[in-house]
């Protein structure tokens, strides 16, 4: 997966991203591991935000992507995010990949890319799969070092903890 230019992010991807960031530290405290997503309108109005929860609701579904994408539904009405972004601070997986899709997002911008399990650019690309009826365009990289760095620090501790 090839990183998107810097340059092509606004000051607004870069709000929503931190934002994503911050609830990634939330699962981190809560014991899971930091992912954190947001929604923006295509106004980029912030919707809705999530962290990961599978620990805390011992649901393999609780994905941050996922409790988003409920979440922004909620709060729009509609199941239809047409023109929303999904902010994510770690490569959707496959399930979450294809909700985007199914949510009918504009695009999901990522901040590091996930090799062992990432379907936006790594193991395959659901968001872009032609055989689809929704495309939704993938921005990769936007502050992926510091996405990055909280996955090592988190999984540094577990491995510590022995």
């Amino acid at each position: 997966m090839e990183p998107t230019p810097d340059w092509v992010f606004t000051p607004a991807d870069r709000a929503a991203m931190a934002a994503a960031l911050v609830e990634a530290e939330v699962a981190a405290a809560a014991g899971d591991v930091p992912v954190g997503a947001v929604v923006c309108t295509p106004e980029g109005t912030l919707l809705a935000r999530a962290h990961n929860r599978r620990e805390a609701e011992r649901d393999p579904t609780a994905h941050a992507e996922i409790l988003a994408l409920r979440a922004a539904a909620r709060a729009q009405g509609s199941w239809r995010l047409d023109g929303c972004t999904l902010y994510v601070t770690l490569e959707p997986c496959a399930m979450c990949a294809a909700a985007a899709v199914a949510a009918r997002l504009a695009c999901v911008v990522v901040a590091a890319p996930d090799p062992k399990a990432g379907f936006a650019g790594s193991l395959g690309n659901l968001l872009d799969d032609p055989r689809l009826n929704h495309r939704v365009a993938v921005r990769t990289g936007l502050m992926a070092d510091d996405a990055a760095a909280m996955l090592a620090r988190f999984f540094a501790k577990l491995r510590d903890r022995g």
